[in-house]
């Protein structure tokens, strides 16, 4: 016998029945997973409009895009927008369809004037959008703009992380960015900086759904 084969004997002779821990269950309760998400996210200065359908929350989202003059818009291939014709509703602006736009991707996003998501989960607790990167999802999009929005439907509104993972796992993203507010950074007097490293705004157009 080797030394590999000893090692891997000894390690076999070690081997335990072991039952793994039962999921997580949060011990935090919210009367409103919606209101709490909002007060949150206002408080590390995102910023939250509140929906009360998909008809209302694209009137939001156009209102937002006119006050902010935006000319060039990058969208993730979210499931939400594939069904919708955002250039037909806004012939004005030029969109970029992650994965579906011919195109450098980069320069487009470092030239947008906004960044376009859904979400994988709202945490209420935290205020947090967590998205996910892959095929048509680029964390350029989220992340070069200066001008990030989020349409969310409540239905996407959980308590925390912990809930969401316990009831996700093992099918979890390989890939993960939770998002807590426009970006923010500070110097060694402790003296907060907004937009430096990504957007300076975070909207989120929460609505019933």
């Amino acid at each position: 016998m080797n030394s590999r084969e000893q090692i891997l004997s000894r390690l076999r002779a070690q081997e335990r029945s072991l039952t793994p821990p039962p999921a997580w269950r949060s011990r935090r309760h919210f009367d409103s997973l919606a209101d709490r998400f909002t007060a949150a996210l206002t408080q590390v200065h995102g910023e939250v409009v509140r929906a009360a359908n998909l008809e209302e929350a694209l009137e939001c989202l156009a209102e937002h895009l006119d006050s902010l003059g935006a000319r060039r818009v990058v969208v993730n291939a979210d499931p939400l927008f594939l069904g919708l014709d955002l250039p037909a509703r806004h012939p004005e602006i030029e969109w970029h369809l992650v994965g579906r736009t011919a195109g450098d991707l980069r320069a487009f996003c470092a030239a947008a004037d906004a960044g376009l998501s859904s979400a994988e989960v709202a945490l209420a607790e935290t205020g947090s959008i967590v998205i996910s990167s892959g095929p048509g999802r680029s964390r350029l999009a989220t992340l070069l703009p200066p001008v990030h929005l989020a349409l969310v439907p409540t239905s996407c509104l959980t308590t925390d992380i912990f809930t969401w993972t316990a009831a996700r796992r093992p099918e979890l993203p390989a890939t993960l960015t939770l998002i807590s507010g426009p970006s923010k950074t500070a110097d060694i007097e402790q003296t907060m900086a907004i937009g430096v490293h990504g957007p300076k705004r975070f909207i989120v157009i929460l609505y019933e759904g």
